[in-house]
């Protein structure tokens, strides 16, 4: 490997100058993200942020008794992961995160579906 003199940049990556990424970030349940991760990993993605998080939606959440109390469980724990791949990959990667993360067989329309964000700026590290 060539060392980079002074003023001289290095590329890390293997992506033609100038590819636009894209960040693909899905909400999904908890159990599902070794699947998740398995699927990206087969289509050649080869990193993931993943984030504990928590929310509702047509769950609405639901009631717990703990200690003869009943609580409300209002907002229910999620798993947050973001993907950054080149725009070329985005539907094999949506596909995956889709087919991966699926809990029905009928799934409910907008449930897992990953959102896809264009990456406001990618830059390879200087020496």
């Amino acid at each position: 490997m060539r060392r980079s003199g002074p003023g001289e940049t290095r590329r890390t990556c293997h992506r033609p100058r100038g590819a636009s990424m894209k960040m693909v970030i899905a909400v999904i349940k908890p159990f599902k993200l070794e699947e998740v991760r398995d699927a990206l990993v087969a289509v050649g993605v080869h990193g993931m942020t993943a984030s504990e998080v928590k929310g509702y939606g047509r769950q609405k959440g639901h009631t717990e008794i703990y200690r003869g109390a009943e609580y409300a469980v209002n907002f229910l724990p999620k798993i947050r992961i973001e993907v950054a791949v080149p725009s070329d990959r985005v539907d094999k990667v949506v596909e995956a995160v889709i087919a991966s993360a699926k809990t029905l067989p009928c799934s409910i329309k907008g449930a897992t579906k990953p959102k896809v964000c264009p990456r406001c700026s990618v830059h390879s590290p200087t020496a």
